[in-house]
């Protein structure tokens, strides 16, 4: 069977431990996955101060996982020992439920979430059900690819099924571990995109990052800027501020809409009557599939889009996370693992 290091959570709001287990076994419909790279998601929050509904202690954390198949369970047959593949948030469904029943896979009532549902990627072994494996194809690195399976899936997602078309502004709310992979997707779309962010510091990063436009909110009316640059098709709040959110509906153009990825506890102020004289709408968009995780993957390979990220070896995951949780991470934090 063998021994392989973990980082768990004993009780809510305990420290990250590094342990030793003993290798688990891949049972029907399972893979056994040698985890290369995992990524630290804002999310781990819910395993670590134990806020996921029914969530058991211990527990592994971790959902932008990606490795080498190293065993296959019975049954078993898509996927082989020696490939590449990632888990993200989407970590299994059910298949019989009413979302289900409809293809709505990440909406299932029962679904699976990696480091919440079962034991995540921050260990050097891992299982998951074939269903949440997403292929990594070959030009990104073990690093790059973590990140993407869950605030790279996340923007991806969200824009690609906005609606917007090639040649619409479309705006960018905050530069940070969403937004600054939200402004490359946006541009390699073809969108004339916006980014949004507090302070004139952020304005090269963004402009790098394939911006056309940068709109600083501390000095400039949010509103107003997009507004004279004929309103936008859509404004992606990747932000946790409602407060900002609102101040930015001002902003959508003729049939805009605003998409929140960012979860904020402050509400969303909506003007009534402009949403109604001008078809505007706001939007919630709930990551997605694996196989949206592979999309967004295969697109980042094709364009050259890739995080920024700060490297952590497993051992000192509970600095990793709090480097994390302290803002100040350009952008997103990945351990390491092999």
């Amino acid at each position: 069977m063998g021994k392989m290091k973990a980082v768990e959570v004993r009780a809510p709001g305990g420290p990250l431990q590094l342990v030793e287990r003993d290798v688990p076994e891949p049972a029907a419909g399972q893979v056994l996955i040698d985890v290369r790279a995992c990524g630290i998601c804002h999310s781990d929050v819910f395993t670590r101060e134990g806020l996921w509904p029914g969530l058991a202690f211990p527990r592994v954390p971790g959902h932008e996982v990606v490795g080498v198949i190293a065993a296959v369970g019975p049954g078993v047959h898509e996927w082989r020992p020696g490939q590449r593949v990632g888990v993200g948030w989407h970590g299994g469904h059910c298949g019989r439920c009413e979302p289900c029943r409809r293809g709505d896979f990440i909406l299932c009532r029962r679904g699976l979430v990696p480091g919440l549902s079962y034991d995540g990627g921050y260990a050097e072994r891992m299982l998951a059900p074939v269903e949440a494996l997403a292929q990594i194809p070959d030009p990104l690195s073990d690093l790059e690819a973590a990140p993407l399976l869950c605030a790279g899936i996340t923007t991806f997602n969200a824009l690609r099924n906005s609606g917007a078309r090639a040649g619409e502004v479309v705006a960018i709310l905050g530069i940070g571990g969403l937004g600054h992979l939200g402004v490359q997707f946006a541009a390699k779309m073809g969108f004339e995109t916006v980014a949004i962010a507090r302070g004139q510091d952020k304005e090269p990063l963004a402009k790098q990052l394939g911006a056309r436009h940068y709109i600083d909110s501390s000095a400039q009316n949010m509103a107003e800027a997009l507004t004279a640059l004929g309103g936008a098709k859509l404004i992606l709040a990747t932000v946790t501020s409602g407060k900002a959110m609102s101040a930015a509906l001002g902003g959508l153009g003729i049939d805009g809409k605003l998409i929140m990825v960012g979860v904020s506890e402050e509400p969303v102020e909506v003007p009534i009557a402009p949403f109604i004289m001008g078809r505007r709408s706001v939007q919630g968009w709930p990551s997605g599939t694996s196989m949206d995780s592979q999309d967004t993957l295969a697109f980042s390979a094709l364009t050259g889009i890739r995080p920024m990220i700060e490297e952590f070896p497993l051992e000192r995951a509970e600095e990793a996370y709090h480097r994390m949780l302290s803002g100040a991470a350009r952008f997103r934090v990945v351990l390491k693992t092999a």
